[in-house]
């Protein structure tokens, strides 16, 4: 799989409501974070995840994350 084109180098954080989202994993989409579609034709596809409760969350905008769609911090270490 190619490299993923990096959204931006600082995470989304967001307050999500309940319910089930898909995280973009291409970097492409103009609906950063979430999947647009944009990723069609590519090897890339959306990462889909469910927050049952109400809360913060730190959604990975770099795209390198190790723990997908959630940041870990790697943003730091990118050149």
């Amino acid at each position: 799989m190619g490299d993923p084109k990096i959204a931006s180098r600082q995470p989304a954080v967001l307050e999500l409501e309940p319910g089930t989202y898909y995280w973009c994993r291409c970097g492409d989409s103009q609906n950063q974070p979430y999947c647009d579609g944009s990723h069609k034709g590519t090897e890339f596809a959306p990462v889909e995840f469910t927050i049952d409760a109400k809360k913060q969350v730190a959604l990975c905008q770099c795209k390198h994350t190790g723990g997908q769609p959630f940041c870990d911090g790697t943003h730091k270490t990118l050149p």
